[in-house]
Parts: structure tokens; C-alpha cells; sequence
């Protein structure tokens, strides 16, 4: 059998789809692994669906997604994000996944250092790795709110830098990166002359007043690119409507690689997605206020077992410390854990080194099944 390219065997595994494949081959397991939120899609948004299908609305579109679709995404960034931008630099992806590896094959070449959050979303340094880049961690810690040291981050920068991941609120550790830290980030970038790919999928779900700011509305040299979802504000994982927006410039380059990978997304879930975004957002408040229910029961539970977390200032997650019991290796941990006690729960190490000792919990389960879930985990020793 011919080979495979060489570097592809070094893409690393999910951690978390270890665990959840293992999950589904048992019985009766409290599933908090994965980010999927327990809500319905809103009624307004499947009935867009089903209708395009209907009238049989179902051929090619152009590569960067319906016109309508563009225009009320168009209209939400400006409204909610304070980036002002045309069709041109707006293109529909197969959900924040695509548009992130759209990002990252516009500007990694083979050898390229790319600097990832740690802990961070797993496909960040998958991605890079599918490409033959590089990914450096910069490490996220307790001691700093788990934010970024920026002289830290500026001390990984070196000559083969081309660009630096940031997440905000984070997944899996729900911290927000205040203004400051983002206008740091972008001076950075700017004093070394590299990109900036911004993930904010997670920009409506936010706690305790917290702000989100994107980072491309403090843009002023072109270097950005966002990234955006519907799948968990809408609850919509499995329809996969996400978008890439770019700095200016780049439409011919973006029609052909959208050509030549995903050619367009299907015309139905486009449809979905300008319902999602101009129809009703009751919805979404309803679900919001259903995590940050979840949010605030499992803070009680946790805080009555003794169980040190890190209070979340956005996303759907809670990172939770078990090293008083993994012993160092917290994905055997979590093994074991899913075997013994009957649930799944994402391994911190499966985000990073520095998720050691840690675990991700989806607070978007079901109330009980999140306190059922929790009420499990070992006490740490008085």
C-alpha cells in the first residue's frame, strides 16, 4: 500500500473524542464531554430549513454563501461586533471547524510556527499539524486568570511566526480576554509583522456582565481574521453554519479554496442560518438562562465538596481541578472515571500541557446529569 504524506501521522488524537468514543459503547453514561447544548433549534430556524426544501431550493450557491446570509451577517457584525465589512470578506464555512482550517491554510506554510492557547481547542494544534506547520503552546495559568503573559508570549515569537491563535470566551476554560489584553496581543503581532485568527464562537455566552470584544474591531492594519458560529449560541452543532471573516483583499483566493474544498454549503442550512440571525433571539435567552442556572447549581455543589474550579466568565464549560486524584495523568484518570463511575468528562491534558490535574465539564447538559455528574467526582482529602 502507497504511504501516506509523512507528517500526517503526527497529527495528534482528540482526547475528547477518546473518551466520548468510549462513552458510547457503554450503558446509562452522564455524557459532559462534548460541547452540545441539551436545547431544541428554535422552531423559526427549522421551518427556514425545511421551506428551502420545499421549493427545492437545493442547488449551488456561490462559494461565500447565499447573498441573504451574507447580508445578515453583514449587519450582525456591525451591529454586535464593530466590524464594518462587505460581502467580499464574509464567507460561509462548514461551521467554526472549516472556517479555522480556511484561516490556517491562507497563511501557514509547511514549517510555520503558529502560537496556540494552553490550554486551547484541540483543533488548533490538529490543524497546524494537518498543514506541516508548528504549533507553540503559550501557556494559560491559574495564577494569571489564565490569561496571556504577554512578554511570555512575545518571548515564543521567533523568525518563523506567522500566527498567533486567540480565543475568546475560551473553550475549554471560559475566560475572557479583556480589551487590553487583545490591544496587546494585536501590538504584538504588529511589532513582529504576523496574522491574528481570532475564535469567537462562543461570543453570546457571557456571565456576570462580562464584555466581549472582538479583536478585528481593533484592527487598524489588516491582519486579523474571525472566526464565528451558530452552532452553540443556536444550538445548532449538527447543521454546521459558521463564517471566516478576512482582511481585504482576498476574495479570489477564497472563491478557489472554497471551490476546491467544501464548494458551498448546502442551501438549506443556509437558509437555517439568516433565520437564526434575524429571526427571534428569545431562544437564545432561554438558553442562556438555562446554563448559567446549571452554572450557578454546579458552583454550590462544587463549593460544598471542597472542589477548587475556575469560575467561568463565558462559553458553556467548567474547568475543574482533580489532581488531589489523577496522579499526574489525568487522561488515565478520566478512563477510569468514565468506567467506574458511569461518566464522561474531557481530560484538561487533551487541551494542553497545562491541563494537567484539570477536567472540562459542559455545563449545557441537563441539570440533572451535570449534578449527577459532579456529585461523583472524588472528594479531595480534608
Amino acid at each position: 500500500m502507497p504511504r501516506l504524506a509523512p507528517h500526517i501521522p503526527g497529527v495528534p488524537a482528540s482526547g475528547i473524542r477518546r473518551i466520548y468514543e468510549i462513552a458510547i459503547t457503554l450503558d446509562d453514561v452522564v455524557m459532559l464531554a462534548i460541547g452540545e447544548p441539551d436545547v431544541p433549534v428554535a422552531e423559526h430556524i427549522g421551518a427556514a430549513a425545511i421551506e428551502a426544501w420545499r421549493r427545492d431550493d437545493t442547488n449551488y450557491t456561490a462559494n461565500g454563501g447565499i447573498p441573504p446570509l451574507r447580508e445578515a451577517i453583514r449587519r450582525k457584525l456591525a451591529r454586535d461586533n464593530g466590524i464594518e465589512v462587505g460581502h467580499d470578506r464574509i464567507w460561509a464555512t462548514v461551521g467554526g471547524t472549516q472556517a479555522l482550517h480556511l484561516a490556517m491554510q491562507l497563511t501557514l506554510f509547511p514549517g510555520d510556527e503558529v502560537l496556540v492557547p494552553d490550554p486551547g481547542y484541540t483543533t488548533f494544534t490538529m490543524n497546524a499539524a494537518i498543514l506541516g506547520a508548528r504549533a507553540v503552546p503559550y501557556p494559560l495559568r491559574p495564577e494569571n486568570g489564565f490569561l496571556p503573559d504577554l512578554a511570555e508570549l512575545e518571548s515564543l515569537v521567533t523568525d518563523r511566526t506567522r500566527l498567533v491563535v486567540v480565543n475568546s470566551p475560551s473553550n475549554p476554560l471560559g475566560a475572557v480576554f479583556p480589551r487590553e489584553t487583545l490591544q496587546g496581543i494585536l501590538d504584538l503581532a504588529r511589532r513582529h509583522d504576523f496574522w491574528v485568527l481570532s475564535d469567537e464562537v462562543y461570543e453570546r455566552l457571557l456571565w456576570d456582565g462580562e464584555e466581549h470584544v472582538s479583536i478585528a474591531s481593533l484592527d487598524r492594519d489588516d491582519r486579523v481574521f474571525s472566526v464565528f458560529s451558530l452552532s452553540k449560541t443556536y444550538a445548532m452543532t449538527g447543521i454546521r453554519v459558521g463564517w471566516l471573516v478576512t482582511p481585504p483583499g482576498l476574495e479570489d483566493t477564497l472563491r478557489s479554496l472554497q471551490e476546491a474544498t467544501i464548494s458551498c454549503l448546502p442551501t438549506p442550512d443556509q437558509w437555517a442560518g439568516v433565520a437564526a440571525i434575524e429571526g427571534d433571539q428569545s431562544a437564545v435567552e432561554v438558553a442562556r438562562g438555562h446554563y448559567r442556572g446549571n452554572l450557578a447549581a454546579a458552583r454550590e455543589l462544587l463549593d460544598a465538596r471542597g472542589i477548587r474550579y475556575l469560575d467561568p466568565r463565558g462559553a458553556f464549560y467548567l474547568w475543574i481541578d482533580v489532581s488531589y486524584d489523577s496522579a499526574g495523568d489525568v487522561a488515565a484518570w478520566a478512563e477510569r472515571f468514565l468506567r467506574e463511575q458511569g461518566v464522561a468528562v474531557a481530560p484538561g491534558s487533551a487541551f494542553g500541557r497545562q491541563g494537567e490535574g484539570w477536567i472540562r465539564v459542559c455545563l449545557a447538559a441537563t441539570r440533572d446529569d451535570l449534578l449527577t455528574g459532579l456529585g461523583r467526582l472524588p472528594l479531595p482529602a480534608a
